[in-house]
């Protein structure tokens, strides 16, 4: 094989529902020669031993390590991350009944905890007597309780929550990510990026030189 240039890049987070972990699994790669690049999808990086930890987090450097093993003479251009999490996951699948059950839980507890926080900001700021200060104020008369004031309140309520959250079911109202998605975004990077931390400072990182992983390495 000649000095070819093959350029690899990994995601931080690669999910596989295999054990035989080969370098198509993990990274994606492109070269010039198609023959080339289907090698070395096949090459084997590791094994996921049946009992033990089920994430990993390997270095490019071990990436690169068993491409060179298998064609030395190749140069590699990585595009991706430098250390890439590994995550096993069982194809076994929880019925549809549970699915449905945590669903609910799920919407019940949003829906409580969201309701809950709204009336507690009103009931903080006194929501109900600055209303029937300002209806006595403007129409000469004391409020019943249930005003047009009220009810606007509740339907820009309503709207202002859509807008914020940028969606309604399925519909989105815009092109940008929601606050949501945001910071779910943010709290996978600060998973990410502790689990890195913890594998490097703990020596269990994939790294070149090393032989073994829970006692299954390379096969």
């Amino acid at each position: 094989m000649s000095n070819e240039t093959v350029y690899i890049k990994g995601d931080r987070n690669v999910e596989v529902t295999k054990r035989d972990l080969t370098l198509g699994d993990i990274v994606s790669l492109e070269c010039s020669n198609p023959k080339n690049a289907a090698k070395l999808k096949t090459v084997k990086v590791f094994k996921i031993p049946e009992h033990g930890e089920k994430r990993f987090v390997v270095s490019i450097l071990e990436i690169i390590s068993c491409i060179h093993k298998e064609f030395p003479s190749m140069e590699i251009q990585n595009m991706g991350e430098t250390d890439i999490i590994i995550t096993y996951e069982d194809q076994k699948s929880p019925p549809m009944f549970m699915h449905i059950v945590k669903t609910i839980v799920v919407v019940f507890i949003t829906f409580v905890g969201a309701a809950f926080s709204i009336m507690a900001f009103n009931n903080d700021v006194d929501v109900p007597k600055m209303f029937s200060q300002i209806y006595e104020w403007m129409m000469g008369q004391k409020s019943d309780g249930f005003t047009i004031l009220e009810l606007t309140y509740s339907i820009g309520l309503v709207i202002g929550i859509l807008v914020f959250f940028n969606h309604f079911g399925k519909k989105r109202f815009s092109v940008d990510p929601t606050p949501m998605e945001v910071e779910m975004r943010l709290y996978e990077n600060d998973i990410q990026t502790t689990v890195v931390e913890n594998y490097s400072r703990k020596g269990k990182e994939i790294d070149v030189d090393q032989t073994t992983i829970a006692g299954n390495h390379r096969t």
